[in-house]
This record gives C-alpha cells, sequence and structure tokens, in this order.
C-alpha cells in the first residue's frame, strides 16, 4: 500500500506540475508599441503606448486600464518595471494575468513621447495626451470604458481628463493626489525653486533625484535595490523632464474641480506622503460629484505606493476596486 500510495503522489505530483505548466504557458504576458497622435493646432504630437495583456487571453473580458505616470519619468519604469525574481514588480504584467488589458503612455515631453514644441507639458497637456490616448484605445475595445490610475501629478491629469471626459472613464484611481496643496511640506520645499522651473521648459534629473523621491518622506518604506533598478530604467528614458507639473503643483493649485469629476473615484493616501495632506485630500473627496467614491489611507507607505514595501497592500486595493461590481440599485 505505501508503494501505491508513494505511485499515486508520484503520478498527483506530475500532474499537478503538468497543470502548472499549462497555466505558465496561459498566463504568458504579451506587451506591444502602439502610436498616436495629438492634435495641437497646427502641430501633431506623437504619443507613445504600451500595452500588455495575456497572449492567450480568457473569454471573460475584465476591462481596459490605462495607468498615468507622474512628473519626474515615462510611463514604463512606474508601470513595467521588469526585475529578476520578481514577477509582481511590473503593476501592468501582474494585472494582465487577471485578465485586464492593460496600457500606459509618455505624456508629451517624456520617455518616447515627442519632445519638440516649445511647452512645459503642464497638467492641462497632460490631460490633452490621455484623451488623445484614451480615444485611439477605445477604437481597440469596442468603446468600453476605460479604467484610469494616476499617481501624484498623474493623479491630476486624471482628474482633469476625468472631469472634461466623464463619458470616458468606468472607474478612476487618485493616488498621491493633491488639490490645493495646503499642508504639503514637499510642495512647501518645491516652491522655493519656483523660479528655477520657470526660467525653462525641462529640468534635469539624475540618480540622486530619483532617490530622493523614496527618501524624502520617510526612509525606509521602499527596498532601495528596487529604487536602484527603478532608477535605471527612468535614466535609460530620460536625463531631463519637463517642468510644467512641478509649476502648476508649486504655484497654480488647484488645477481640478471635484465638484464636476462625476465619475466613481478612489483615493490613496500613503500613510507618510509629503506631497498630499490628509486634510486637503478629505476635503477634496466631500466635494467629489459621484456618490460611488472611496478614500483610503494606506499604513506604512509614503508617495510612491507601488514601489514601496507595502507594494501588495496597493495590488490588493487597486484588483479589488477595479473588480466592483456596478450597483443595481442607483436612487434614480
Amino acid at each position: 500500500m505505501a508503494s501505491s500510495a508513494l505511485a499515486t503522489a508520484g503520478a498527483l505530483s506530475a500532474s499537478n506540475a503538468s497543470a502548472q505548466a499549462a497555466t505558465a504557458v496561459l498566463q504568458e504576458v504579451t506587451g506591444q508599441a502602439h502610436w498616436t497622435v495629438k492634435k495641437v493646432g497646427a502641430d501633431s504630437v506623437k504619443l507613445f503606448m504600451w500595452n500588455k495583456k495575456l497572449t492567450h487571453p480568457p473569454k471573460a473580458f475584465r476591462g481596459t486600464i490605462v495607468f498615468v505616470h507622474g512628473s519626474s519619468m515615462a510611463s514604463t519604469p512606474v508601470f513595467d518595471l521588469q526585475m529578476k525574481g520578481r514577477d509582481d514588480a511590473s503593476l501592468m504584467d501582474w494585472f494582465a494575468r487577471q485578465g485586464y488589458d492593460t496600457w500606459c503612455f509618455d505624456c508629451e515631453g517624456y520617455g518616447r513621447s515627442d519632445k519638440t514644441r516649445n511647452v512645459n507639458a503642464n497638467i492641462a497637456c497632460g490631460a490633452d495626451d490621455l484623451a488623445a490616448v484614451s480615444e485611439y484605445i477605445m477604437k481597440t475595445n469596442d468603446g468600453q470604458k476605460l479604467l484610469t490610475y494616476g499617481s501624484s501629478s498623474g493623479a491630476l491629469r486624471a482628474a482633469l481628463f476625468a472631469q472634461r471626459h466623464p463619458e470616458r472613464v468606468a472607474r478612476m484611481v487618485l493616488d498621491a493626489m493633491v488639490w490645493t496643496g495646503q499642508g504639503s511640506p514637499t510642495l512647501a520645499e518645491r516652491k522655493k525653486r519656483l523660479p528655477a522651473y520657470l526660467a525653462s521648459n525641462r529640468r534635469p534629473i539624475d540618480r540622486d533625484m530619483v532617490r530622493s523621491i523614496f527618501t524624502r518622506d520617510h526612509p525606509g518604506t521602499s527596498d532601495m535595490s528596487v529604487v536602484e533598478t527603478f532608477a535605471d530604467a527612468v535614466l535609460a528614458l530620460d536625463s531631463s523632464v519637463p517642468t510644467g507639473t512641478y509649476i502648476d503643483m508649486s504655484a497654480n493649485l488647484p488645477v481640478c474641480d471635484p465638484e464636476k469629476i462625476n465619475v466613481p473615484t478612489l483615493i490613496l493616501r500613503g500613510q507618510y506622503d509629503g506631497i498630499a495632506s490628509f486634510q486637503d485630500l478629505a476635503a477634496f473627496f466631500e466635494k467629489l460629484a459621484h456618490p460611488d467614491k472611496q478614500f483610503v489611507v494606506m499604513q506604512g507607505i509614503a508617495h510612491t505606493s507601488t514601489r514601496s514595501k507595502n507594494y501588495a497592500t496597493v495590488y490588493h486595493i487597486l484588483s479589488n476596486y477595479f473588480a466592483q461590481p456596478s450597483p443595481v440599485y442607483t436612487g434614480t
């Protein structure tokens, strides 16, 4: 009987291994570059988009997610970081394996997108980029509304886009968002450098600057080995970035109106985030027009949540939110 049990266990083990191998093939993720054009008067601005989904997509389509990057780097290091031994380092891969069609894009002036116009690529410019990108993507998904996620100034871009185009947004996540800037120590420091930002359309970035994003609020919230890999990916694409979002966040807040944002919205704030004060976001949250709204504070996280040690918390929250069923009864 012992031999029989061992034989059975061996057969089950082999069967499980075969099943896991099949699942691994099923869950292989494919990436593809796309390009679209944003028209600005007589100018045609070429925008880079990156799409990742399962090589063999499931029959049940879970939705299309568009990720919007922040001020100091292009999109792929943030949302599709490839790191040996960390299959979940890429937020796009992680969601693609759940059956989502995932996209990110480089705003004008960043990464692989055009950098030829004499502009500083402010928040409104980024919202225009997202409008052009969303139009392209919705032609590929039969016009289905989009799930959007923006972080830091990417959240401001996403919020302004939703304010202008609510008909294109199914659900929106605003991470590390700021509204008026009240109570923000990071923005108080940034304002001291405002004359330099106003003097040029671009500002230099280097490894120390990238590292500072993860250490300025509360050192220890991020694994610095991950940060170094992230910095490698950021600096491979850009040595300078536009100043427009820094200028807006230092001198022109607010740049969006919560009373005009009429889409389901989740606000995420890291416990130690130096950009977004709790009071500022609570006031924004209270004024949001749509009744389907949530506000979550994430423990042990500073400004850059998806690159934090507690990234699994962020993934969990996003996964549940994007999969939330639509209400049966809305009171109307």
